[in-house]
């Protein structure tokens, strides 16, 4: 297991990932706001606007983690190191977290009208390190399960 990244490796990591995106933006000519934090061992980018409508084509889930791979690549390229950088488009990861809570709480309701379980569709890590936080704060119990990108969220009562 690596050890975790210092403030400042995640600062630079944050940086180098800023570059990365202010040139994307404006190769696509679109104006964006960059802010950058270091919390939890990862670097957080979060672009916004002043015009929502200005992000909304980068905004989509999809396109946020295939642009958010892109840029940890990036930045992997100039640090030599794998980056487990997050990014955050127009609001992105916030609106996506309330789906994911919308979903749990569905899957609640099936366990309380009876089931033993229930599984959540396959996700990334970071989207199963969420749920697994909502389920827990719910009173549930959620494991991961499958592998690859069939790995996904189970979710038993506690």
């Amino acid at each position: 297991m690596e050890a975790p990244l210092t403030t400042d490796q995640l600062e630079r990591e944050g940086d180098i990932a800023a570059d990365y995106i202010e040139e994307f933006l404006d190769i696509c000519d679109l104006d964006g706001d960059i802010d950058i934090d270091a919390r939890n061992g990862r670097a957080y980018l979060s672009v916004k606007a002043s015009d929502a409508d200005n992000l909304r084509v980068l905004s989509k889930p999809e396109t946020v983690n295939a642009l958010q791979e892109l840029t940890r690549l990036a930045v992997q390229n100039k640090t030599g190191s794998f980056s487990r950088l997050i990014l955050d488009i127009g609001g992105s990861r916030e609106a996506r977290e309330a789906e994911l809570a919308a979903l749990v709480v569905r899957a609640i309701a099936r366990i309380e009208a009876g089931g033993t379980e229930a599984d959540l569709p396959a996700m990334s890590s970071y989207e199963r390190k969420l749920v697994h936080d909502i389920v827990s704060a719910s009173g549930y119990r959620s494991e991961s399960s499958g592998e690859g990108r069939d790995r996904h969220t189970v979710i038993t009562a506690a």
